[in-house]
C-alpha cells in the first residue's frame, strides 16, 4: 500500500475515521493511476503541477461536478502537506493552486409541520421495522446527528438515567447529546423488537435490519426518503436535510447559535451559521409583529 503511512497518519493522529481515510485513499489511489497512463510516472511525489492540472482537466471534462473535484484535489493537498511534514519533498506543487468554483447549494428543510405530519400522523406499523423506523425518525429529527453517526450508534451510547446520548462525531470528537422523553418511548418499545429477532449478528449495534445486522446508509436514506415523500414536495428528502431541519426549527425557535453548533458537533461557528438563513424568514416575522414602526 503505497500510501499507508499517511492514512497511519490520518487515522492515528488526525483521528480522522476510518470513512474518511478510505475516501482520501482511493482519490490519491485514482490519481496515481491517471500520472502512471499518461506520463508514465510511477512516484506521486516527483509529479509538478502543469501534470496535476492535466488531471484537473480530465475530471471537468468527465462530467465531475467542481465540488467533487475540490474534494479530490484537498486530498491530494493534504497528501503533499504530510510529505512536507516528513521532509519527503521540498515543495507542494498545490501550493498556489485555487479551488475550482462551486454553486452554493441551497438545502431547503422541511417545515415544522412537515415533520409532525410523519410523526403524528403516519400510521408506523407496530412491529419492528415500523418501530425501528420512527426512532430513526425522531432520533435524527431531535438530536440532529449525522447518518453515519446514527449507524454507528451501540447501546452502550445511551445514558436514559440521564436522559442523554454520546455521539462519537468526525475525527472522534464525542459530543452529549440530550433526549426528549417522546425519543426515550419509542426507543424502549424497539428494544422490545429488537429482542425478539430470531438471530443478531452486530449485537453491540442500535440499529439492525430484519436479518440482525448493522444498518447501512443506503437504507436509512431510503427510510426517511419514502415517509416524507408522502409528507413534503421537496425535491431531497434525505436524513441530511432532518438534520438541517433540527438545527433550522432550533434556531426559529430563538436557540442560541453556539449551543446548536455544540448539538451538530460543528468544529467552527461558520459551518453552523449556513442554517441562520433559513430562520431570517422567521425573524422578519417576529420584527414585522414586534416592532412598534412596522404598525405605522
Amino acid at each position: 500500500m503505497p500510501f499507508k503511512s499517511f492514512t497511519d497518519y490520518l487515522l492515528l493522529e488526525k483521528n480522522y475515521s476510518a470513512l474518511t481515510v478510505n475516501a482520501y485513499q482511493k482519490d490519491l489511489e485514482s490519481f496515481l493511476k491517471f500520472i502512471n497512463l499518461e506520463y508514465e510516472v510511477e512516484n506521486i511525489n516527483q509529479v509538478n503541477y502543469a501534470q496535476i492540472r492535466t488531471w484537473i482537466v480530465n475530471l471537468v471534462e468527465s462530467g465531475i461536478s467542481n465540488r467533487s473535484i475540490n474534494r479530490k484535489i484537498s486530498s491530494l493537498n493534504s497528501y503533499y502537506k504530510f510529505l512536507l511534514k516528513t521532509k519527503s519533498i521540498e515543495a507542494n506543487p498545490l501550493v498556489k493552486h485555487k479551488a475550482l468554483k462551486t454553486s452554493k447549494k441551497i438545502q431547503i428543510p422541511f417545515s415544522e409541520a412537515e415533520v409532525s405530519h410523519v410523526l403524528n400522523d403516519f400510521n408506523f406499523e407496530n412491529d419492528f421495522e415500523g418501530i425501528r423506523n420512527k426512532l430513526i425518525i425522531e432520533l435524527f429529527y431531535s438530536t440532529g446527528i449525522r447518518r453515519i453517526e446514527l449507524i454507528e450508534l451501540k447501546l452502550l451510547n445511551f445514558n436514559l438515567e440521564n436522559k442523554t446520548l454520546k455521539v462519537l462525531g468526525k475525527r472522534n470528537k464525542e459530543r452529549i447529546i440530550p433526549l426528549l422523553g417522546t425519543v426515550i418511548e419509542t426507543l424502549h418499545l424497539y428494544i422490545k423488537q429488537r429482542n425478539a429477532l430470531e438471530r443478531i449478528t452486530d449485537v453491540d449495534y442500535l440499529f439492525l435490519t430484519q436479518k440482525g445486522v448493522k444498518l447501512y446508509e443506503t437504507l436509512v436514506y431510503r427510510i426517511i426518503n419514502e415517509y416524507f415523500s408522502n409528507a413534503s414536495t421537496k425535491v431531497k428528502k434525505s436524513p441530511h436535510i432532518l438534520r438541517h431541519s433540527f438545527a433550522t426549527h432550533l434556531l426559529n425557535q430563538g436557540a442560541d447559535l453556539n449551543a446548536v453548533k455544540e448539538l451538530l458537533g460543528h468544529s467552527s461557528l461558520a459551518a453552523t451559521q449556513v442554517y441562520t438563513h433559513n430562520s431570517i424568514v422567521e425573524l422578519k416575522k417576529v420584527h414585522v409583529k414586534a416592532h412598534p414602526r412596522s404598525k405605522k
